[in-house]
């Protein structure tokens, strides 16, 4: 694609893969800084990484140049706002820029209940935002709690996909204490109740949902609006059961998607050479499953 699409609408003959799960953790402006500029080299320069720091834009640019759409997300706190992060209208608005690569995800924080709801009706009616990415360890509460209800209820009357981050967490990990993670917000089978009570809202699990991948396996199955992301994790350190259920049970319900930018698109693809996914299903998870996820035609 070049860059004479940006104005298009995303059409599923130009694209390759749909990535389902990217961060987006520079706004433009802070970007286009000068402290900015320096804090995204200095990262890049210690991580040896060309992909650390991007902004929204230059996430468009790298997805484009890769035939790729992507969903973009942030994730909302109860604290003072990062000086640093994009907010969801900056989401909004930079991917109706960027239409043809750029699947917007809005994050409101469940423990907002109604007022909550409020914010994610305006963000999907105003912003157009696609779906909504929520994070119980890091957000601090189980995906069930009532309070996260309203918030569900409009997601549920639009139809769009709620991602939740399922099983173990890389913030925090390895340090004392984990950062103050705490890991049990995050399994899996908090979903259930909220699969049952709201089946018109489409709910990806996301990442390999170590240490209870069987149990998200059991709900994927179990419940017709339920997929698993694969980001987050090498495919080539993969459970074997999630392998065995991609290939089969779930080949329809899996979705490629790299946790960006902790994993590129290119190291993804040849970590899952290194798998037992078998070829017939690879369109399925690259493009096929979230083309019929998110309506792309």
């Amino acid at each position: 694609m070049s860059d004479s699409a940006m104005s298009a609408p995303m059409r599923l003959a130009d694209l390759e893969a749909i990535d389902v799960h990217t961060h987006v953790h520079f706004s433009t402006r802070y970007a286009q800084s000068a402290e900015g500029g320096a804090r995204m080299a200095e990262m890049k320069e210690h991580f040896r990484s060309d992909v650390l720091g991007m902004d929204l834009p230059g996430l468009a640019a790298f997805y484009r140049e890769r035939r790729m759409a992507a969903v973009a997300f942030t994730i909302d706190t109860l604290g003072e706002p990062s000086e640093h992060a994009p907010t969801n209208e900056e989401i909004g608005e930079v991917a109706a820029e960027h239409p043809d690569v750029i699947i917007p995800f809005g994050s409101v924080h469940p423990l907002r209940g109604k007022g909550g709801a409020a914010i994610a009706r305006r963000l999907i009616e105003s912003y157009g935002m696609r779906g909504f990415k929520f994070h119980p360890s890091v957000q601090e509460f189980y995906p069930n709690d009532r309070t996260a209800y309203p918030i569900y209820e409009v997601l549920a009357e639009h139809g769009l996909p709620a991602l939740f981050h399922t099983g173990q967490n890389g913030v925090g990990a390895g340090t004392k204490g984990g950062g103050g993670i705490r890991l049990k917000y995050s399994n899996p089978m908090f979903l259930d109740d909220v699969a049952v009570d709201f089946p018109e809202m489409p709910i990806v699990m996301a990442h390999p949902s170590f240490p209870w991948q069987d149990e998200a396996l059991a709900i994927a199955t179990h419940k017709a609006q339920v997929y698993i992301d694969l980001s987050g994790w090498s495919p080539k350190y993969w459970p074997p059961q999630l392998v065995q259920y991609a290939n089969t049970l779930l080949k329809e319900k899996v979705l490629f998607g790299t946790d960006f930018p902790l994993f590129t698109p290119e190291r993804w693809l040849a970590d899952l050479e290194k798998t037992d996914i078998r070829d017939s299903v690879k369109p399925g998870i690259m493009l096929h499953n979230a083309a019929r996820l998110f309506g792309i035609g």
